[in-house]
């Protein structure tokens, strides 16, 4: 029996050499932008594709990964090897990439390649790829290793500060007039995850209130968070990470994080100035 091969996407939001480490492989999404296409995070860094989407009247689009894309690469792996392989996709309701994946898994060996919905995005997608990727060096067997990853997904929390309304706007979820009043008023939007996709929690006046409410929801829902390995990202704002880690070390004591920079798949839908933190509920009994 071979080894256990762990994929992902590139909406997991972690960086490329990080990954490497943990011996991940990838697959990355189609962003267009100005009617060219990029790989995020491939061809196109973070930095670059907000500096693009701040020109006026640019509008990215993103696209799922194809069937073909994920067979080839199954295939080379099955014919060569008796590994398994184990990919853990970006939300099934934000994204068709997940059936992409299980087209391709049911073409070549449904019994060697596992296609797990994460119902999650960017680092609350990418803990869980680290929690695998770990279990995985650990030695687990396989079995185990999926184990981990549907705890994790059944109690990951993502916790967003939505950075600017025009991109909600854009993307159907809120009216013109809606983002405008925001926008004029410095309305921050918190959001959070439910069954995979984004949903509006609560509203806050101005960015120091909603980071706040940030952490009384950790509080509120987090579980021995001193314990854990926090997610952190932001859009195109370092430093306004780095304010976040501060406040969370401060207030929790928490000692482990992962820190990214939100890249172009899910960018694309947030836009800049957005901060979201992601950490585990309880555990299930």
């Amino acid at each position: 029996m071979g080894k256990i091969r762990l994929y992902a996407d590139n909406a997991c939001d972690l960086d490329t050499d990080f990954l490497e480490q943990l011996q991940v492989k990838m697959f990355y999404m189609p962003v267009t932008i100005k009617d060219e296409t990029y790989r995020d995070r491939l061809s196109i860094s973070p930095p670059e594709f907000y500096r693009l989407i701040a020109e006026p009247g640019v509008v990215p689009t993103t696209a799922q990964i194809t069937p073909v894309d994920f067979q080839e690469e199954f295939e080379r792996v099955i014919t060569e090897s008796d590994d398994e392989i184990i990919y853990i996709a970006f939300s099934s309701a934000l994204s068709g990439t997940y059936q992409s994946a299980c087209v391709a898994r049911d073409m070549i060996d449904p019994q060697r390649i596992t296609v797990i919905d994460s119902r999650s995005a960017s680092v609350g997608y990418g803990l869980t790829v680290i929690r695998a990727a770990h279990d995985i060096a650990a030695g687990k067997s396989k079995a185990e290793v999926i184990a981990g990853i549907d705890d994790n997904i059944a109690r990951i929390q993502h916790i967003f500060i939505v950075g600017n309304f025009d991109m909600l706007k854009r993307g159907g979820r809120i009216s013109a007039a809606s983002a405008a009043l925001g926008n004029l008023l410095n309305i921050k939007l918190i959001a959070h995850f439910v069954e995979g996709k984004i949903h509006p929690l609560e509203k806050s006046h101005g960015i120091k209130k909603a980071k706040k409410r940030m952490l009384e929801i950790m509080e509120e829902r987090g579980y021995q968070l001193s314990e854990q390995l926090i997610g952190i990202n932001h859009s195109n704002d370092p430093e306004g990470a780095l304010e976040i880690k501060g406040l969370i070390q401060e207030r929790f004591g928490c000692r482990e994080f992962v820190i990214s920079e939100i890249g172009a798949a899910i960018g694309s839908h947030v836009g800049a100035g957005t901060y979201s933190v992601f950490f585990l509920t309880p555990p299930l009994r």
